[in-house]
């Protein structure tokens, strides 16, 4: 055998080896992260649950948690939406979870819970809601996250007069700054990025602290980090859908910062996107908003139960809020600039003077 021939085959060796060394290393990863992520695999009743490892699930037991889960009743309801109902489970007085149920046999509730699997599977933020586990059978499948003691922002700002609870500046300001590193998380650490498609104030949650975290992937779609949009059907909830998605079907991270823009103003102004008095003047808030301030009518614009503000900090927030809502989408910053410039907020307006009297 030739010299060339011997180190030919030497080389194929050297390769195969390498390629076997990687393969091996890989299952073993794999084998590691699910001992890992799974605590708990079981059957019941002709479906499959799987239940994340977490301190907060080590004496879940699959079948007891089942059981109560088909113990649970309208009066456990806690939140409902497109892609599912959200219900309130309790297992004892120290652990309790949030439920969301889709029922299947439609392709785009299907597709939802796998969309929200997938996107919520490896995600561990401070501001994004937490996923405990799923179980998945033939008639429909359950989401397992943490419960969230004070519900969402939009049941805080706009519940029913005996349930609505005022929030002050300084709290307003914490779950702008949550939520929207939260969404940023998303946009600029996830790999593949992360475009949520619906962010709005009853897709954020309120944890006893009242520290935001973002919440409900079922819209949720992945662009890889060398793409500029995804195509999809539009989808999302009118109000906070910025305008050029209806025209191109692209879903992009500028489409995100333009609804965390109406959820800044739903902040400030204390108004619902769209409401009685909008649809009467044919209107809606972010149009009415900037109509506002082209009048030089900025003060009616903040919510009247903010008695005193820092006024340099809600000015900065304000203006936050309307590059967020740019017709452009290159004109809107990112959502990493974003956190930069709350975060410079607060560190400026800690200077302000207080007052009653904000201007824009």
């Amino acid at each position: 055998m030739s010299n060339a021939r011997i180190i030919s085959f030497y080389i194929a060796i050297s390769c195969l080896a390498f390629v076997t060394s990687k393969i091996i290393i890989s299952v073993l990863l794999y084998k590691r992260w699910k001992r890992k992520h799974m605590s708990v695999q079981d059957s019941y009743s002709g479906g499959k649950m799987v239940i994340f490892r977490h301190s907060r699930t080590k004496s879940l037991k699959a079948d007891a948690f089942l059981k109560k889960t088909l113990k649970l009743s309208n009066k456990d309801i806690i939140g409902s939406g497109g892609y599912g109902t959200v219900y309130k489970l309790v297992i004892d007085e120290e652990t309790s979870f949030a439920v969301k149920r889709l029922n299947r046999g439609s392709p785009d509730l299907d597709r939802g819970f796998e969309r929200e699997l997938e996107a919520m599977g490896d995600i561990k933020h401070r501001n994004i809601v937490t996923l405990y586990g799923y179980y998945t059978s033939p008639h429909y499948n359950l989401l397992i996250y943490e419960l969230m003691p004070n519900g969402s922002l939009d049941a805080y700002l706009y519940g029913r007069s005996n349930n609505k609870r005022h929030l002050d500046w300084s709290s307003r300001y914490k779950i702008a700054l949550g939520a929207a590193r939260g969404i940023a998380y998303l946009h600029h650490d996830c790999i593949p990025h992360i475009i949520h498609r619906d962010i709005k104030s009853s897709n954020i949650l309120l944890d006893d602290n009242i520290q935001a975290r973002v919440s409900d992937f079922g819209l949720a779609t992945f662009m890889e980090p060398d793409k500029t949009h995804v195509s999809t059907v539009v989808a999302g909830t009118f109000g906070y859908l910025a305008p050029e998605y209806f025209d191109t079907g692209k879903a992009t991270a500028k489409g995100d910062v333009y609804s965390f823009g109406v959820v800044l103003l739903e902040l400030l102004t204390g108004r619902k996107p769209i409401d009685e008095a909008f649809l009467e003047e044919g209107t809606k808030l972010v149009t009415w908003v900037k109509a506002v301030v082209q009048e030089k009518r900025e003060k009616d614009v903040l919510d009247s139960s903010l008695e005193s503000c820092p006024i340099k900090e809600v000015n900065s927030v304000f203006s936050i809020a309307l590059m967020c809502l740019e017709t452009e989408p290159l004109k809107r910053p990112t959502m990493a600039d974003i956190v930069k410039m709350l975060e410079k907020a607060k560190s400026d307006g800690k200077a302000s003077d207080v007052s009653s009297q904000t201007v824009v």
